[in-house]
């Protein structure tokens, strides 16, 4: 696993008295540290050691991860794959100096999309970019990346540390990742298997998740001149509004899983930008509609808490932002309670909002959300 960018530095040198010394350069000089890029794999080592499946070949350092694909496992094996980043959700980060969550949101981005056609999440390889490597930064990110992989089931096989002096500011840096994931080709789900009858199935989202911050930053810190360190009462238990902001988006990989294991399940949707209605048009065949009820949940206070300050319409805020539901399922009427039960059981806030019907629509928002507390 590539884990830093390397060149050679040129060898520093002397003349002879009485001459102009030139000006030496090195890669250091240029503004990219080796050293610092060696100590940052080194501090990753042990958290990556923390993700690795049975089918990991071969440790770090090398050109590529390898995984080996129990071929005899499946009968006829398809792999997703899914890559992704986390957006200006990070300028909190930055922000707050808090750097050992982003990387669960990282994971999550990728792995709840694999999971959305029934796949299960194998192998992960992520990218940090960074003005200037600083080791204690790049093993906190990474250490986020390493909770995610855990918390889906999958491992971080391979990654790349990139030093961009002159392109970043010394503190700034980005993060993407790219996921690889299997499901068996009969049991792929999606909107073919989505009927006149199916049920929709929500999952509590943990806050905005990783989408939106754009507008998160222009309503409560352009309009709203709010600090982060602001105790916003909605939130309860004196909690600031970087707390908020930075909570980790949920990781529905292996509730999802379970679910189609023990379910009857036709489709998923995980609930990203675009919002509920953007998203779940994407698991709805045509000639069919999901006509979701927003009476049927309060979305969580920090939305409410955005749209106020910022004045934003409702439209914008449905396109924009999760609402309160980071993943959807789509079941046979007759394994709705069976799936509540399943959920539940894994501490997974879950309620029904809608039912899948006959027309051309996709999904219709109806109704008003409840009011929270």
């Amino acid at each position: 696993m590539d884990r830093s960018e390397h060149a050679s530095a040129g060898r520093d040198h002397s003349v002879s008295s009485g001459t102009t010394t030139p000006r030496t350069i090195s890669y250091q000089s240029a503004g990219v540290d080796i050293d610092a890029g060696d100590r940052a794999v080194d501090a990753l080592k042990p958290l990556i050691k923390k993700t690795v499946r049975p089918e990991v070949v071969g440790g770090i350092g090398g050109f590529a991860g390898l995984f080996a694909l129990d071929t005899e496992k499946y009968k006829k094996p398809l792999l997703a794959s899914s890559t992704d980043g986390v957006g200006t959700k990070l300028v909190i980060a930055q922000k707050l100096d808090i750097h050992d969550t982003v990387g669960i949101d990282l994971v999550a981005m990728v792995v709840d999309d694999l999971v959305v056609c029934g796949a299960e999440p194998l192998f992960l390889l992520d990218y940090i970019a960074t003005g200037q490597v600083v080791p204690e930064k790049i093993a906190d990110i990474g250490a986020g990346i390493a909770d995610g992989c855990r918390y889906a089931g999958c491992a971080l096989i391979g990654g790349e540390i990139a030093e961009h002096p002159g392109v970043m500011k010394p503190d700034d840096y980005d993060i993407s990742a790219t996921g690889v994931g299997v499901v068996e080709a009969d049991q792929l789900l999606g909107p073919e298997r989505v009927k006149p009858g199916d049920v929709a199935i929500a999952m509590r989202a943990s806050g905005v998740h990783s989408n939106g911050f754009s507008l998160v930053r222009e309503a409560l810190f352009g309009v709203g001149k709010m600090d982060l360190g602001t105790v916003v009462p909605e939130f309860g238990n004196q909690r600031t509004l970087g707390e908020e902001l930075l909570t980790p988006t949920h990781i529905y990989a292996k509730d999802c899983l379970e679910l189609a294991k023990e379910c009857d399940v036709h489709a998923f949707a995980h609930i990203t930008g675009g919002g509920i209605a953007g998203n779940l048009v994407r698991s709805v065949p045509e000639g069919l509609q999901i006509e979701v009820d927003r009476g049927t949940w309060a979305p969580n206070p920090v939305f409410d808490v955005v749209q106020r300050i910022g004045g934003i319409g409702g439209e914008e805020m449905e396109r924009t932002f999760n609402m309160g539901i980071g993943m959807v399922a789509i079941v046979a009427p007759d394994q709705v309670d069976r799936s509540l039960a399943v959920l539940t059981a894994r501490h997974v806030e879950a309620w029904t909002i809608g039912e899948v019907t006959e027309g051309d629509a996709g999904v219709k928002l109806s109704g008003d959300y409840l009011t929270a507390g």
